[in-house]
This record gives C-alpha cells, sequence and structure tokens, in this order.
C-alpha cells in the first residue's frame, strides 16, 4: 500500500469502510512496521479493522484472544506430552541402553537430561499464536484481541515481543521470526494500559461511524438493502445513542436491525415496527423500558428520511 488513499481503497475491497483517519493509522502502521492500538467502544469494528488490515496486506491473520488469567505459556507454547511419551515408548530400547550402568535413580535421570534434546525440539512444539506468527513462513499479521482483558505481567511480555520480535525459550533458545509481523491490538478500555505499552503502539480511536459512513458500511455489508431504508435505520440508531443507555447500539446491532427489518420486508420505521424489533437492538430491559417512553422520538427521527 503506497499511500492513504490506496489503504482506503484495499480496506474497502476487504469489507471495510475507512475514514480518512482510520486508513492514516493503517498505511502509517504497515509503512513504519509498528504495532497499532484501537481503542473504542465495543462493536465499533476494532476487531475487523485487523481483520481486513490483514487481507489488504496479504498477510496471514493469527488471533490472540485475550482473557483474565491469560498467561505467556497459552500465548507462546506448550509441549505435547502425549507425543513425546508415545515418542519414548517407541525408543524405550534406546532409553535402556543410555541409562544402562547407572547405578542410582539420580544418576539414570541426568544421563536423561543431558539428552533431553531429542524430546524437546520443535517436532513436539504446539505454537500457539504469538509463536505461530514467528516461525510462519508467510507473512502474518497478529490480532491482540482485547488486550485489556489480560493481566499487566502479559503486557509486559507483549512488550518483549514486540521489541525485536524474538522470544527465548528454555528449552530451545531465542527463537527469531522468519518474517517480522504486523500487529493490531485492541482494547475495549475495561482497564487502562500502560504507558510503556502505548509508547511503543500507535494510537488509533474508534467511535461510533457518523451517519453517512454508518449508512455507507450498512449498504457495503448488506448490498440487498435499500439505501431509504438504511438511512432509516441509522437515524433511529443515531437517536437511541442520544439516550442515557446501559449499552448504546453498536454498529453490530445496526447491521443486525436493517437485516431483520429488510427480511421482514419493511420500509417505514413506524411504533408499531420499531415497538416489535427492539429487542434486536437493545440488550438490556432497562434499556428497552427508557426507549419505549421515548419511541416517538426515534420514529420522528427515522421518519425524517424521505
Amino acid at each position: 500500500m503506497r499511500d492513504i488513499d490506496e489503504t482506503k481503497r484495499a480496506l474497502i475491497s476487504a469489507g471495510y469502510v475507512a475514514s480518512e483517519a482510520i486508513a492514516t493509522a493503517a498505511f502509517l502502521s504497515n509503512g513504519l512496521g509498528k504495532a497499532l492500538l484501537v481503542e473504542g467502544p465495543a462493536g465499533v469494528g476494532k476487531t475487523e479493522l485487523g481483520r481486513a488490515l490483514a487481507t489488504a496486506t496479504g498477510r496471514m491473520l493469527i488471533r490472540l484472544q485475550c482473557y483474565e488469567g491469560l498467561d505467556e505459556s497459552r500465548a507462546l507454547y506448550e509441549w505435547d506430552y502425549t507425543k513425546q511419551l508415545i515418542y519414548t515408548q517407541l525408543l524405550k530400547e534406546k532409553v535402556g541402553a543410555l541409562i544402562e550402568g547407572a547405578d542410582t535413580l539420580e544418576a539414570a535421570a541426568r544421563r536423561i537430561g543431558e539428552s533431553g534434546a531429542a524430546f524437546f525440539n520443535e517436532r513436539f512444539l504446539l505454537p500457539r499464536p504469538v509463536l505461530q506468527a514467528l516461525l510462519s513462513d508467510t507473512p502474518t499479521l497478529l490480532l491482540v484481541d482485547e488486550i485489556d482483558k489480560a493481566d499487566p505481567e502479559f503486557e509486559a511480555f507483549l512488550l518483549e515481543v514486540f521489541e525485536g520480535w524474538s522470544v527465548t525459550l528454555p528449552e530451545l533458545g531465542t527463537i527469531a521470526a522468519r518474517h517480522p509481523p504486523r500487529a493490531v491490538l485492541t482494547s475495549n478500555n475495561a482497564r487502562e494500559l500502560s504507558d510503556a505499552l502505548r509508547r511503543r503502539c500507535l494510537h488509533l480511536w474508534l467511535d461510533f461511524p457518523d451517519e453517512a459512513r454508518e449508512v455507507e458500511i450498512v449498504r457495503s455489508r448488506l448490498p440487498g438493502i435499500s439505501e431509504r431504508l438504511a438511512r432509516r435505520v441509522v437515524a433511529a440508531v443515531h437517536k437511541l445513542r442520544d439516550f442515557e443507555l446501559k449499552k448504546p447500539p453498536s454498529l453490530s446491532e445496526t447491521l443486525d436491525w436493517a437485516r431483520a427489518l429488510s427480511l421482514l420486508g419493511v420500509e417505514e420505521l413506524g411504533l408499531d415496527v420499531l415497538s416489535q424489533t427492539l429487542g434486536v437492538t437493545l440488550k438490556h430491559a432497562s434499556d428497552e423500558r427508557i426507549t419505549r417512553e421515548r419511541l416517538f422520538e426515534v420514529a420522528e427521527a427515522a421518519g425524517r428520511i424521505g
């Protein structure tokens, strides 16, 4: 991707309608080889941006979903102990010869330990996402999803990886990336991320799109929908976002609502239709209660679209 315009076109081809700011951040992240930290409310397209950027740059996507308690071993690698055991059974005669003459259990264990390389090599390695990204024979994009759910200690581990795109495994030594990956990290702001992580990343804040871009996204993702219905749904959703809701509808809810209304063959968003389909868009009883009390405002916003 040679410039921002080409980046925007590549993202659109990958199914992602990017604003100028998004295309600029994606272009710079790819060109500078720096990780891109994408923050914003849930459902605004942060993960989809990572997927689209992988497609746009021709890289294989490797996704690491973060959660509380995620540690280095679960993100990096583990050993296939079952395969090692089978290997040991197949070579038991050789093992017997190896420990022959050892007069104590400790001496036998020491001899086996000295031959540990036979049991701890890439043949028995089960790479997890981070190591998969490093070992891949083709260029990759590592999508670290919801980094804010992981513990601060895991952030420190990622910093080491990003520093030189290499890791040290106690049994195998240092492994460097065959092709330095690109990285996209997403965060819903469940907790504050460290300054050290932020310094090593380019930053992009993603908020809900404006109405024009959201209509474009709906029509891009749902080609069969009429422009009129798309505009009315988006207008209604933007009115809902003005209310003090526990969970304002995200972009994914906009798409679900538009798809549902299209399936019902609805073009007008009157009070009855809105009342019957609120459950597609709102996920909490308190939000439905607030909205039903102000349903006329939603219908009025949608009705302004000719």
